[in-house]
C-alpha cells in the first residue's frame, strides 16, 4: 500500500497525468467548439458562391454581404426572428411558472394520488417525443383547427415533464421546517410558493430558462408541421429556405444560422452563474 502511495504521489508521475487529462480536455473543447467556428467562417463567405462554396477551414474572403444577403432576400426574415422570440419566450416563461409551480406540489403538498400521479408523469417522459407527433398533430390542427398560429407552436410545450422533475428534485432539498413557519404565519400556499419557495429556487428556475428556451428556438419539426406560410415560421424552419434543388445558399444560411445563435448565447450568459449553480447543487453536503 505505501508503495502504491509513493508510486501515486510522485510529482512526476501526476504531472504526466494532468498533461494527459489536460490535452484530452483540449481536444474535447476543440472538437466542441469546431461546429461554432465553422459557421461562422462560413457565414463571413460571398453570398454569390451559393452551392459551389468550397468548405475550407480558413476565410478566403472575410465579408459580412452574406448578413445583408440574409435580410434581402426574404421579406420574412424579420419575422422569422421576432417568431422564433415570441414562441420560445413564451415557453420559457410558462416552464418557469408552472414546472416550479408543479414541482412544489409534489415535493411539499400531499394530496391524494400524488404519487400515482407523479409516476405516471415519469412515464410519460421515458415515450419518445417522435412518438407523440402524429396523435399531437391530428389534436393541434384537425381537433382544434389551430393550424398555422402561434397557439399551435407554443401550447404542446406550455410545461414539459422533465422541467417538472428537475424542480420537484431540486424543492426537496429545501426544508420543511421554512414551510412550516410561513404557515404559522398564516400565508396561503400561494404567498408561500411565491414568497418563499420562488426566492430559493433561483438556481433551478434559472436552469430551466436555459434549457426550455434552446430546446424551443432549436426545435425544427414541430413547426414545420403546424406552419403553412413564410410569415408563420420560425428561424430555423426560414433557414431551410435558402436550400433549393440544384443549389444552396450556403453563406447566407450560416449568416442566419449565426444570428439565430445569438440569443441563446445572450441567455446563457446573463443566467451563466445561476446555472453554473445548479450544475454543482448537492454535490457538497452541508
Amino acid at each position: 500500500m505505501s508503495l502504491y502511495n509513493n508510486h501515486i504521489g510522485n510529482p512526476k508521475i501526476r504531472v504526466a497525468r494532468n498533461g494527459i487529462l489536460s490535452f484530452f480536455l483540449l481536444v474535447f473543447a476543440l472538437a466542441t467548439l469546431f461546429p461554432i467556428y465553422f459557421m461562422l467562417i462560413s457565414s463571413l463567405g460571398d453570398p454569390v458562391e451559393a452551392g459551389a462554396v468550397n468548405y475550407s477551414l480558413l476565410p478566403g474572403k472575410i465579408t459580412l454581404d452574406s448578413f445583408v444577403f440574409f435580410f434581402q432576400y426574404s421579406q420574412y426574415s424579420y419575422r422569422w426572428i421576432l417568431n422564433s422570440l415570441v414562441v420560445a419566450g413564451s415557453v420559457t416563461v410558462s416552464n418557469v411558472l408552472f414546472a416550479t409551480m408543479a414541482g412544489y406540489a409534489f415535493s411539499k403538498v400531499r394530496f391524494k394520488g400524488r404519487a400515482v400521479l407523479f409516476t405516471i408523469l415519469l412515464v410519460a417522459m421515458m415515450i419518445p417525443y417522435q412518438v407523440t407527433q402524429v396523435p399531437l398533430y391530428i389534436l393541434v390542427v384537425n381537433t382544434f383547427q389551430l393550424e398555422n398560429t402561434y397557439t399551435a407552436l407554443i401550447m404542446p410545450s406550455l410545461v414539459t415533464v422533465y422541467n417538472i422533475f428537475l424542480a420537484k428534485q431540486f424543492m426537496g432539498s429545501i426544508p420543511n421546517e421554512i414551510i412550516e413557519s410561513a404557515k404559522v404565519e398564516g400565508a396561503s400556499q400561494f404567498m408561500i410558493f411565491f414568497k418563499v419557495i420562488a426566492p430559493l429556487s433561483k438556481t433551478v428556475m434559472a436552469v430551466i430558462a436555459i434549457l426550455t428556451f434552446m430546446d424551443s428556438w432549436n426545435t425544427f419539426f414541430w413547426p414545420l408541421l403546424v406552419t403553412k406560410t413564410m410569415d408563420m415560421q420560425t428561424i430555423q424552419v426560414g433557414l431551410k429556405n435558402f436550400r433549393f434543388a440544384n443549389t444552396t445558399y450556403f453563406s447566407p444560411m450560416m449568416a442566419g444560422a449565426t444570428i439565430s445563435a445569438l440569443p441563446m448565447f445572450i441567455l446563457f450568459f446573463s443566467l451563466q452563474r445561476y446555472f453554473l449553480e445548479g450544475v454543482t447543487v448537492g454535490a457538497v453536503k452541508g
